[in-house]
C-alpha cells in the first residue's frame, strides 16, 4: 500500500442540507470558510449541501422534482438562443435582390448600335 495516500487532517465539520435545514456533525477533510455554532456551544466549519438523506426522494418516500441548479431554465435559454441564431443565419442567406451587373463592353456596343 502506498504511504501517505489518505489524508490525515480530519476534523469535526457540520454539513447542512439547504432544502430541509437538516444538520449533522461528522469528521471530514473538506475545506470551508463558513462556521456555525453547534448544539454543544462550540463553533465548527460549515458545509452547505443541496441534498441529504433528509431531503432525497429515495429516503423520504416523496417524489418531487429538484431543479436546484436551474437546469431546465438553462436548457430553455440555450434552445431559444439556438432558434434566434438559426433565424439570423436564414435572414443573412436571404439577401435582397442582387444589383444589376455592370454592363460589359458587348452590352455597351449593343446599346450604341440601336
Amino acid at each position: 500500500m502506498k504511504k501517505d495516500l489518505h489524508p490525515t487532517d480530519y476534523r469535526l465539520v457540520v454539513f447542512q442540507d439547504t432544502s430541509s435545514d437538516f444538520k449533522i456533525l461528522t469528521r471530514s477533510t473538506v475545506a470551508t470558510a463558513e462556521t456555525i455554532k453547534w448544539e454543544d456551544g462550540q463553533e465548527y466549519p460549515l458545509v452547505k449541501v443541496h441534498v441529504s438523506s433528509a431531503s432525497h426522494p429515495f429516503f423520504t418516500g416523496e417524489e418531487k422534482i429538484m431543479d436546484i441548479e436551474g437546469r431546465v431554465d438553462k436548457f430553455k435559454a440555450r434552445a431559444e438562443a439556438a432558434a434566434k441564431a438559426k433565424e439570423a443565419k436564414l435572414a443573412a442567406t436571404k439577401k435582397p435582390a442582387a444589383k444589376p451587373a455592370k454592363k460589359t463592353a458587348e452590352d455597351k456596343e449593343e446599346v450604341t448600335e440601336a
